[in-house]
């Protein structure tokens, strides 16, 4: 479901009910049951806040996000269930976990296998009852003991420092390339420089981000490289960033990429965002977002090695 800039009943009602109960609209300001001005800011403010793509439009992340954001910490019991549980208050656990040294991956806000783990750990360490829930005696646990930690980073953030700051050959690496849609010769091109230099090399032309995501899970991937297309004349790279994590390695490949694409593409700029593709993927992962097409594409040979240097630099 999409929802954007004239339309109006009773999905827009909830909508804006959503927005307000995160804290980024008034019903005051609004027409109820209209998407006018005020609610496509609120949206536009909402994607900004959460590091999604700024449109004004309210689609089907954005929409999964308001939802997510609603849930905070102790409003329900976590615990590892086919789908996932996914919200703001995984999050939460997630990081209070990471600051006291409990290794649940990254903050993606996703309670799954490792998060599961990390809650049995605490439990066993903090002396109750073992279950692998987080229930209201686990958060409880979970906040008393936070209150002796710091505000560092967490151990999901300090372990890929430490792993990137050591650095692994590109030779025998795994590597996944992904494109969303017209990138396919350039994705052919990048495919071949790695694995003439030795990477294990899989690629994917699935349009959906988040099987795009599975698949180099599965592959178990050690980096992820993708390609969307544009339509305005911009280049941007992306890596994964919320407010309680940030990927150190998607970081420096994103900043490494730019640096090489320069003399290539126009003006190429870098951001941490929350995007599906970056949310999901378990490794250091980016997204480049290149456009023209045309313009991009006539290029394609040079912005191949262009990213290539860049994952070179990172491992060597």
């Amino acid at each position: 479901m999409v929802l954007s800039p004239g339309d109006s009943g009773e999905t827009v009602r909830q909508l804006q009910r959503r927005l307000g109960a995160a804290g980024f609209l008034s019903f005051d300001e609004v027409v109820p049951g209209s998407y006018d001005m005020a609610t496509e800011s609120a949206v536009r403010a909402f994607q900004s806040d959460r590091g999604l793509e700024i449109s004004g439009v309210c689609d089907d992340t954005t929409l999964q996000t308001l939802v997510e954001a609603a849930w905070e910490l102790g409003d329900r019991p976590l615990s590892l269930r086919s789908p996932n549980l996914r919200g703001d208050d995984v999050a939460e656990l997630q990081r209070l976990l990471s600051r006291l040294g409990f290794d649940c991956g990254r903050i993606d806000g996703i309670f799954g296998q490792l998060a599961h783990r990390a809650v049995t750990e605490f439990q066993t360490n903090a002396g109750a009852d073992v279950t692998g829930i987080c229930s209201t005696e686990t958060i409880g646990l979970l906040r008393l003991l936070s209150r002796q930690t710091g505000d560092g980073p967490g151990i999901s953030s300090v372990k890929e420092a430490e792993s990137l700051r050591f650095g692994t050959p590109l030779a025998g690496k795994r590597v996944v390339v992904g494109q969303f849609g017209g990138y396919s010769t350039l994705a052919a091109d990048l495919v071949e420089a790695l694995r003439d230099h030795g990477a294990l090399v899989m690629s994917s032309d699935d349009p959906d981000p988040v099987s795009q995501a599975a698949s180099a899970n599965d592959f178990g991937a050690e980096l992820y490289i993708g390609l969307e297309a544009v339509d305005e004349r911009r280049s941007m790279v992306t890596y994964y960033q919320v407010p309680a994590f940030e990927s150190a390695t998607g970081r420096t490949l994103a900043r490494l990429i730019e640096r090489h694409l320069r003399d290539v593409l126009h003006r190429p700029t870098v951001a941490g965002m929350r995007r599906p593709v970056l949310r999901e993927t378990k490794m250091p992962a980016v997204l480049l977002t290149l456009g023209p097409e045309d313009e991009v594409v006539a290029r394609g040979q040079r912005v191949a090695k262009a990213i290539y240097l860049a994952l070179k630099a990172l491992s060597s």
